[in-house]
């Protein structure tokens, strides 16, 4: 029987006709984390420090406690005693339990009132009155670099990597650059803040959690409250996007279970949006100093890539922003390195693309500028430095179509007409002259895999559930498990019932890393290959079937029906299978990374060009134009993936040009905690954008042939649109975000 018993090639070739989600969601039916209704709910708020390190000497909380509706108020000094575990990323965090009166940043949680509306607690929460013995704070970055040290690694590898002979190579060297670029702390900003509504049913917990990671709260609240995972349960099943923020547990997660418990009701915290910015992570600030050198012929004899970044004293975080470094270009000789500034800042955590995101557009902007040093087109320069093997892990790739990319992309572009010298393009109309420029970079995100579990049940009345433990952050999970069924057995895609978001289904891995599809793609695959064997053997041995006494070995599956390949009139539908056996039939599927992952490198790429728009008269600059062509193995569903890759580049446009979270410099407070001050890319920002893909499956990294694609789109794009605003200026801001008062003062 073809797929059965072994590994098939990729079959999910047709979109289904619409978001498996999409008109639940557009008709106000997709219900969030803060939405389920529970009976008796109470509502709970955190109380955040207002210093950045310190001791809390006392809480005044009478006034609070004595407030209309409140119903408890917990602080440090009389909240209950927990376990405290040993922070284990991305699961568990450095969590800020109220189990101490340490103050470690400013908006650190301190504080909880759970009061019978919202509006009370946050009334009471006001009236809390603390007093501090300050300490000395460590808030200056730039002012401290001398401090910064080398961690053991930087996510998945050494914190510090040299490949090659790196001090003779330079002595090869005909060209030389050598420059630094710096990239601000940035906050998450998804539609959803995070929220929790936390209910105990005596040693029970049941917990609504806006997650990217519903087995990894479950776990972290296990080791929280010293409870067996059994006893808690995890529900998530629609999620307003995370980027990495909701990959961890956070404070306020356990703090409302906490509340929770000593209040004895239901309770729900839902964080604001300038809660968004401390307690729940943020990217760190970097700086990075980049050495290239190249022969006579243009080809690099030694890459150089250093990079310093802000971390909490609480818990380190590597943004391993030197990563692609080692990969991206032929170059014999590479060294990185990652070290650590330790400040009085909320723990750092994983962001859109964590470090190719900030590390693409200081390598991308070094390799332009380096590209005017030698009077070479960028285009030209990348295709003579192309790796065709992982020169840092001297390992093939399992796919790349880079070259591709450039052609389709440049061409679709017209970067041929293209003038190489700054400020030669010009455009002259009503409003004046403008400044036009064209910038290209290269796009990459590693792919990842990680081992995935699904179930499958085939009910009596033809109806089918697949579910798994991951999560829909908005990216298009539900359709892609609901296509995958539907080309496994060739259904009607509307008989399908998708559940995710669920920790009693079967476990599946968090929602990050670009890696859900091709994780829990191939066990939805392999579960409907269980249901196929299941359905032809009890169809083989029955005698009322039309197969009965066929070989499973000559069946196939078309249209959800069985059928003999030797005698294609035999044939029976699952639904006449399933109806005669009176019960559900289930199967399981799971899937993980094979041995050929170890011995290859994967890698998604793509090539970002972008035009930009320089008024210098009214000081503007406009991104008017961005095309992209993107290798990311098989595209699942088109529909869902494009628009995934959108969205990174219009985050993209937003990391170039406006994304930076400011602290004040004494008291650590971020002074731009909201929508209104701290800038993000809006209809009015985003350009005509040419999105396309090689769709060109990547059999020997996945079953299905695909490869992650959350978070790819943001890389390269603010490297293209800084390499533009070169072009059209002659000015090279290499501080990002690149703000007009940068580029006028250049």
């Amino acid at each position: 029987m073809s797929g059965m018993g072994q590994e098939a090639t990729p079959v999910v070739r047709k979109d289904i006709p619409e978001r498996y989600d999409g008109r639940l969601k557009v008709m106000g039916k997709a219900t969030y984390a803060a939405e389920f209704p529970v009976k008796d709910l109470l509502y709970a708020v955190i109380v955040q420090s207002t210093i950045a390190t310190g001791i809390i000497a006392s809480a005044d909380t009478r006034a609070a406690e004595n407030a209309s509706g409140v119903v408890k108020v917990l602080t440090a000094f009389n909240a209950p005693k927990l376990p405290m575990p040993k922070p284990q990323p991305p699961a568990t965090r450095s969590t800020s339990l109220l189990q101490t009166p340490d103050v470690h940043y400013n908006g650190e949680p301190i504080g909880v009132v759970v009061a019978k509306s919202l509006a009370e607690a946050q009334h009471a929460a006001n009236l809390i009155k603390y007093r501090y013995k300050p300490g000395i704070s460590q808030l200056d970055f730039m002012g401290h670099l001398d401090t910064a040290r080398l961690p053991k690694r930087a996510g998945n590898a050494p914190a510090k990597q040299d490949h090659g002979e790196k001090d003779r190579a330079w002595a090869k060297a005909t060209t030389v650059l050598e420059e630094t670029y710096s990239t601000p702390l940035q906050n998450h900003n998804p539609m959803e803040p995070h929220a929790t509504i936390a209910e105990w049913d005596g040693e029970k917990l049941t917990v609504h959690d806006a997650t990217q990671y519903i087995s990894g709260v479950r776990q972290s609240l296990a080791k929280t409250f010293a409870l067996p995972l059994d006893n808690i349960h995890v529900i998530d099943p629609y999620v307003g996007g995370g980027f990495g923020s909701k990959g961890s547990m956070w404070s306020h997660v356990a703090l409302c279970a906490m509340a929770s418990k000593v209040v004895g009701r239901p309770v729900k915290l839902v964080l604001d949006r300038t809660q968004m910015f401390g307690p729940v992570g943020q990217r760190p600030r970097t700086l990075q100093k980049i050495k290239l050198g190249v022969d006579a012929n243009g080809k690099f004899v030694g890459i150089q890539h250093d990079v310093l970044m802000s971390t909490s004293k609480m818990e380190d975080f590597i943004e391993p922003s030197a990563k692609q470094t080692t990969m991206l270009y032929q170059c014999d000789n590479i060294s990185i390195s990652h070290k650590l500034v330790e400040m009085d800042i909320g723990v750092g955590t994983f962001q859109r693309a964590p470090g190719e995101a900030t590390g693409t557009p200081a390598l991308e902007s070094a390799i332009d500028e380096l590209c005017y040093k030698l009077k070479m087109d960028p285009v030209e320069f990348r295709l003579k430095n192309y790796a065709e093997m992982d020169p840092g892990e001297q390992k093939p790739f399992t796919s790349k179509h880079l070259r591709e990319c450039y052609q389709q992309a440049g061409d679709r572009f017209g970067w041929s007409k293209r003038n190489p010298e700054p400020r030669s393009m010009k455009e002259s109309g009503r409003d004046g002259e403008k400044l036009i420029g064209w910038g290209i970079a290269t796009a990459t995100y590693g792919a990842n895999r990680s081992s995935a579990q699904a179930v499958i049940r085939l009910m009596p009345n033809g109806h089918i559930f697949i579910g798994s433990g991951t999560q829909d952050l908005g990216t298009g999970m539900y359709t892609v498990m609901a296509q995958t069924v539907v080309e496994e057995l060739g259904v009607d895609w509307k008989t399908v019932d998708v559940r995710l978001g669920d920790s009693m289904l079967p476990k599946a891995p968090v929602s990050g890393g670009s890696q859900s599809t091709a994780s829990v793609g191939p066990a939805v695959k392999e579960a409907c290959n269980q249901l196929k064997l299941k359905l032809a053997a009890a169809a083989v041995l029955d005698p009322a079937s039309p197969l009965h006494g066929t070989e499973t070995g000559d069946l196939d599956i078309q249209d959800g029906a069985l059928f003999s390949k030797k005698d294609v009139s035999k044939r029976e539908t699952l639904v006449s299978i399933a109806s005669r056996s009176g019960q559900a039939i289930e199967a399981m599927g799971s899937a993980e990374p094979g041995e050929d992952a170890k011995s290859q490198s994967s890698h998604s790429w793509g090539a970002v060009f972008a035009e930009v728009e320089v008024d210098e008269a009214i000081k503007t600059v406009k991104v008017r134009r961005i095309v992209a062509t993107y290798d990311i193995g098989r595209i699942m569903n088109r529909r869902t993936g494009l628009n995934q890759l959108q969205g990174g580049l219009v985050w993209g446009i937003g990391t170039a040009l406006l994304e930076v979270t400011e602290l004040d410099k004494h008291h650590g407070k971020a002074v731009n905690a909201n929508l209104g001050e701290y800038h993000v890319a809006v209809n009015r920002d985003v350009p005509d954008i040419d999105v396309t893909v090689l769709d060109i499956p990547d059999a020997k990294f996945s079953p299905q042939g695909a490869r992650g694609i959350g978070e790819i789109g943001i890389t390269g794009v603010s490297g293209a649109i800084a390499n533009a605003i070169f072009h059209a200026t002659g000015k090279r801001v290499r501080d990002f975000p690149i703000t007009l008062d940068k580029i006028m003062s250049a």
